[in-house]
Formats: structure tokens, C-alpha cells, sequence
């Protein structure tokens, strides 16, 4: 029955990791919301320092910020940015002094408050803009070969997390049998594995990952001392310990607990490793509500132990559906009690599940506006239809379930304790000791016969039919057999024997059409699951909805407390007689729409210059706009002015004046602007 699930399976999984490799590099959490100069801007005088102002707390190193010229040489100070304060959202470098004129590139690269790295660069120019070969590396940060391999390492983490709480969970809650069931304690153990090796890589690679994207730099044992230093690190660190206290728990569960038959020390020892148990999971939930979105932002106070709630009602439901999976396919008859035990856990794991996630929706996303135009309430619309479907699916395994006899058990007879045969009388009589020596004669006669037709002997089972009873029938063909067995016939019988074994089993295993609905429901909960989980991973890793918006917000009003009249200052030199001096421009209000334009010409000595021919025109080249002619009037000597001038977008324009002198001295200059 699961064969025909599988292409079901594999198609959701399919679309799980394409979910998770269609996320690309991690989304920013702290957008750059204003700079000074500004972005784009044209400055008369080198500036002493650059300010960078982002939407949420940041922190920085000593090449957070960098400043390149024209020829690409860093000409800031080389010193750890100075906080400007602002909650920790804005910082500054100093710049040295005697900075020529050009096109300078500001390069940053920072970490969040919530422990996403953020990058990212922009220009100004000093007098007039120019070319520049200024190198910025156009590797987004957290992308690359380090990128994806923290983002399988973090996907990994989470669904260690949830395998190794919610099965461990499953075992001591609803079916303390299966402590002693094979496949139940590999699926916990190797979920503690994957855990912490997943654990492990992160830290390893969270320095390359938040700084230099090289994965040569994953043993660098400098940069792992700074990983340790910031708070994800201490997260990290944190985790391990407490996977060391894990790992004790797993011991006690599968190996004292599933000895003990005494009922007074199973129920004491129940109750130590619930309360050990809770405590570790909290622990482990807690690392991640510490460092990441839940630690940061809007009522992190609360946040963070919503945070907690949330991933371990995850952890139950999840892990403990993926539980009921292995023991269903993998282990022994599992008992209708167990179920329904489950399923009220993992009715009260959908309750808390909503509850916790209507919050974070609200605090992560806040409008309806963000929940549809923001890629965090696309990915987390699409995380709420998984989750419908799943509880769906749920529901449909429940009736299942419903169908089943009250004492009747699910599941196959498998690796592990021996269980009930579910077709036993609900009387619970023992079953006679003689079946069991009666199997063994059986397959020891089998055993003979097989021998003698492989040595051209009569088979002993069927002469021996024919004369039962006669005298030394018995002793004639315990003659016939060799005295030495060969070892390599004895473990093809036995092998021969395994395989009949398990295709019985399996044949009164999907001989009921209950049990097999059960599993192919709980085989389909458990693909969505994946899916799930990984929609979850790629949603910590992108910018809240919220943010988003305030980040925009932030920009646009930065920008419009910024403007303002522009005021450019162009030299020109015509060649010819008294044909230098100086345009100054003014723009006013400087923004998109109607702006008034004055032109003053003044010759060297700063005193107004008459001048036979005066043009003025701006293009905005980004947009394939212009060249828009200004029509000057003269106002008196050296002055011009133009009303009504109409720029109708914001944008860095290309001011072009256009100055003659004489009869045929003429030259045309021009100057980038931020207008608007």
C-alpha cells in the first residue's frame, strides 16, 4: 500500500526542497533606511564622516563599513563604526582628510538583531561624478556554497529538533511500549545525531556565513572566536550543552525505562523523565526563540515565550506524527489506545499551534497589506493552506482510526518486543506454550527434507508420512542426515525462512483495509509535514512582512525630511576671452513636479558675468526621460531664472548647461543631481 503513496511522497518532497532552494540568499532583516550623503547625491565638500541608518538594531566589526575612491582605495579610518545612537540603528565611519573630487562607493555588511547577515552598497560624489573602478563583491551576503550549506544545515536542525522532541514525546505519552521497540529508538537517536551535527556545521559556519562567504574560512579559528562572542553563537553553544543532557535523557528512555516491569518505579521514573524532558525541550526551543526573529522587534518580552510554545507544539505534532509512522510500517502491532492518546495530543498541539502562530502573523506582518505584497505573508499564506491540508489529513486518519475495534491493535509484528497477535481474542488468554514447539518440529522436518533432495535422497517428511508409526521409521532418518550441517545451506534456510516470515506478516498486515487506510493517511500527513517544515525554515530567513513595510515607510520619509532646493555649482571654460567662471544653480522645491530655476554665471573673481547665450536641460537617463529644455528668462546681470519647470519623476537627473561667450566660444558642462 505505500508503494502507491510514493510517487504522492516524492512529489511532495520534490516541492518542499524546491521551496527551500527557490529561497535564495537569506532576506534582509535591517534594511538600510538613510545615509549621509545620500545615496546617489553630489556633495560640494568632502564630508568628514558617512552615517548609515538602518530599519532595526545592528551589529558591527571594523569592516562594517567600508569607503572606497575612485580607484577603488579604502579612504575611511580603518576604525570600528561609532554608534550615533538611535536604539542601536545607526552608526558612522570618519573619512580621512584631503579627499579628491569623483564618485566615492560606501560597502557594508552588517548583522541584524536577529542574526541575518545584511549587505549591500551605494554612491555619492564629491564636486562631480565620475568613473569609478571601485570593486564591490556582487556575492549577496549569506549566499553562495556557505549559504546553501547553512540553510541545509538549519533545515536540518529544525527537523532534528522536531524528530528527536516530538518522537521521545510520543514514546513516554502515548506508547511506553515502543521504548523498547528497534526502529523507534533508532528514529530518536539518529535525530540527536542529526541534531547536533547540524548544530555543529551552523556554528562552523556562521562566520563565513555572516562575514567573508568563504568556506575556507570554516576552520578559521579566529573567526569561530568571534562567532562565540556575538549571540547566536552563545545560542549555539548553548544547544550543545543541552543536546549533552539530551542525550542522557535518550539513555534513561530506552534503556532503564523500557527494562523496568515493576509498575511503582516505571510510574516514578515516568515522572522524572517528563520533568527532565520538558525541561531540555524547552531549553532547545528557547535557543532558537533567543536568536532569531522572536528576540528582536515588537514585544520581544512576549514573543520570545510564544516563540517556545509554538515550536514545541510544532515538535509534538510533527515528530510525533512522523513517530506514529515508523511504528506503523516499521514496528510492532500498535496498540488503538496509543493512537487516540495521540490524537488528543496532537488536537491539543493544533490548538496551541494556532493560537501561538495568529500572534507572530500579527507581529511579524501587522496589515493585509503586508501579508499579500510582502514575500514573508506570501510564504507564510502558503505555510497556513500546508497546515489546513494537513489537519485534512488528519481528520481522515482519525476516521480511520474510528473504524477500528475498541481493543483491536495497528500496525505489523516487527523488530523489538513481541506484540499481541491483533486478531487474539480481546480475552487475553495466553497462547498454548505447544504452538511454539510444534513451529519448531515443523521447520526442523522441513529442514531435513530439503537436505535429502539436495543429496538425490528421498525427502524424509514424505516416506516418513507414508510409514508413520513404523518401527525405527524415526531413527532411519535421523540416520540419513549428516552429522556436520553446512553452514552455508544453514543460512540459506534461515534467510529462506526470514523472507516467508515477513511476507506473511505483511500479507495479514494489508489483508486489513483499516489498518492500510491508516497508513497511507499518516504516510500523506507526514509528506505534507516535510513541506511544511521546510516553508517554516525559509520563513525565518526572510524579512518579517512588518519590517518590510517600515523599512519603505522609513526610506520614503527620510527622504522627504532630505529635500529640499538642490543647489549644483558647475565651472565652465569656454576657451576663449574671459570665457571661465561659474554656473550656480538652484532647483526649489526640488522634488517632482513644478520647481523654479535659478542660474547665476560668475567669473573667477565671484562677481557676476554677462553672457550673450545661456541653456539649461536635465535628462534622467534611467528612465529614457529628456532632455528637458528650462525656458530662462534674464532676470538682471548674471542671473537667469525659469518657472514652472516641470521634472516628472524622482531620480538622480543629469543637469547640462550650456554656456557661450562669444560669437564662437561655446561649452557645454554638466553635473548629476538628486531631485525628488
Amino acid at each position: 500500500m505505500a508503494a502507491r503513496l510514493l510517487p504522492v511522497l516524492l512529489a511532495v518532497l520534490l516541492a518542499g526542497l524546491a521551496v527551500l532552494a527557490g529561497a535564495g540568499s537569506a532576506g534582509a532583516h535591517a534594511a538600510l533606511t538613510g545615509s549621509d550623503p545620500q545615496q546617489d547625491s553630489v556633495v560640494e565638500q568632502a564630508p568628514k564622516e558617512v552615517a548609515l541608518t538602518f530599519s532595526e538594531q545592528i551589529a558591527v566589526d571594523e569592516d562594517a563599513i567600508r569607503v572606497l575612491d575612485p580607484a577603488g582605495n579604502r579612504v575611511d579610518t580603518d576604525e570600528t563604526p561609532r554608534s550615533l545612537g538611535s536604539g542601536g540603528a545607526q552608526y558612522a565611519v570618519k573619512l580621512r582628510a584631503g579627499l579628491p573630487d569623483g564618485t566615492f562607493t560606501v560597502a557594508y555588511q552588517v548583522v541584524s538583531a536577529d542574526s541575518h547577515p545584511v549587505a549591500g552598497a551605494f554612491t555619492f560624489s564629491i564636486g562631480a561624478p565620475s568613473e569609478t573602478s571601485a570593486a564591490v563583491p556582487d556575492q549577496a551576503s549569506g549566499g553562495g556554497a556557505v549559504g546553501a550549506l547553512y540553510g541545509i544545515a538549519r533545515y536540518l536542525s529544525y527537523a532534528g529538533f522536531t524528530l528527536l522532541v516530538g518522537g521521545a514525546a510520543f514514546v513516554l505519552a502515548c506508547w511506553p511500549r515502543g521504548a523498547g521497540v528497534r526502529p523507534m529508538q533508532r528514529l530518536v537517536a539518529f535525530s540527536w545525531v542529526g541534531l547536533t551535527a547540524a548544530t555543529l556545521a551552523m556554528l562552523l559556519l556562521r562566520g563565513p556565513y555572516a562575514g567573508s562567504g568563504k568556506l575556507g574560512d570554516v576552520f578559521d579559528l579566529e573567526v569561530l572566536g568571534g562567532v562565540l562572542e556575538t549571540k547566536t553563537g552563545a545560542a549555539l553553544v548553548s544547544r550543545l550543552l543541552l543536546l549533552a543532557a539530551a542525550a542522557l535523557f535518550v539513555a534513561v528512555l530506552f534503556g532503564a525505562y523500557a527494562r523496568r516491569e515493576d509498575p511503582k518505579e516505571r510510574r516514578d521514573l515516568t515522572f522524572g523523565l517528563t520533568i527532565g524532558g520538558t525541561v531540555v525541550a524547552v531549553g532547545l526551543a528557547a535557543t532558537w526563540a533567543m536568536s532569531e526573529h522572536a528576540s528582536t522587534g515588537l514585544q520581544a518580552g512576549i514573543a520570545m515565550p510564544v516563540d517556545v510554545l509554538h515550536l514545541l507544539a510544532v515538535a509534538a505534532w510533527l515528530g510525533g506524527l512522523t513517530a506514529l509512522l515508523v511504528a506503523l510500517y516499521r514496528g510492532p502491532a500498535v496498540e488503538r489506545a496509543a493512537v487516540r492518546r495521540f490524537s488528543r495530543v496532537a488536537f491539543g498541539s493544533v490548538v496551541v499551534l494556532a493560537l501561538t502562530g495568529l500572534y507572530q502573523s500579527w507581529r511579524q506582518v501587522g496589515s493585509w497589506s503586508a501579508l499579500t505584497g510582502t514575500s514573508y505573508g506570501q510564504l507564510l499564506l502558503v505555510k497556513v493552506g500546508l497546515v489546513a491540508l494537513l489537519v485534512a489529513v488528519a481528520g481522515l486518519s482519525r476516521r480511520w482510526t474510528g473504524r477500528l475495534g475498541e481493543t483491536g491493535a495497528l500496525g505489523s509484528e516487527g523488530e523489538g518486543v513481541s506484540a499481541p497477535d491483533p486478531v487474539e481474542p480481546a480475552t487475553g488468554s495466553a497462547p498454548d506454550s505447544g504452538d511454539g514447539e510444534r513451529a519448531e518440529a515443523v521447520a526442523a522436518k522441513g529442514e531435513a527434507s530439503e537436505r535429502a533432495e539436495a543429496e538425490g535422497r528421498p525427502a524424509a517428511g514424505r516416506g516418513a508420512e507414508a510409514e508413520a508409526g513404523a518401527p525405527g521409521a524415526e531413527s532411519a532418518a535421523t540416520a540419513r542426515v549428516p552429522a556436520q550441517a553446512d553452514p552455508a545451506r544453514e543460512a540459506q534456510l534461515r534467510r529462506q525462512r526470514e523472507a516467508a516470515s515477513a511476507a506473511t506478516r505483511k500479507k495479514r498486515r494489508d489483508g486489513d483495509p483499516e489498518r492500510s487506510g491508516l497508513r497511507r493517511s499518516v504516510l500523506l500527513e507526514a509528506g505534507i509535514a516535510v513541506v511544511v517544515l521546510a516553508v517554516t525554515t525559509v520563513l525565518t530567513t526572510t524579512e518579517p512582512g512588518r519590517t518590510e513595510e517600515e523599512a519603505a515607510a522609513g526610506t520614503s520619509a527620510s527622504a522627504a525630511q532630505q529635500q529640499g532646493p538642490v543647489s549644483l555649482s558647475v565651472p565652465f571654460d569656454t576657451g576663449g576671452k574671459d570665457g571661465k567662471g561659474t554656473v550656480l544653480l538652484d532647483v526649489d522645491p526640488g522634488r517632482s513636479g513644478d520647481n523654479a530655476l535659478h542660474v547665476y554665471v560668475q567669473d573667477p573673481g565671484e562677481e557676476p558675468l554677462d553672457v550673450p547665450e545661456l541653456k539649461v536641460a536635465l535628462t534622467l537617463e534611467a528612465q529614457e526621460l529628456g532632455p528637458l529644455t528650462a525656458p530662462l528668462e534674464r532676470i538682471s546681470e548674471g542671473h537667469w531664472s525659469a518657472t514652472g519647470v516641470q521634472i516628472p519623476l524622482a531620480g538622480s537627473w543629469t543637469v547640462a548647461v550650456t554656456v557661450r561667450t562669444s560669437d564662437i566660444d561655446q561649452v557645454t558642462v554638466s553635473k548629476n543631481a538628486r531631485i525628488g
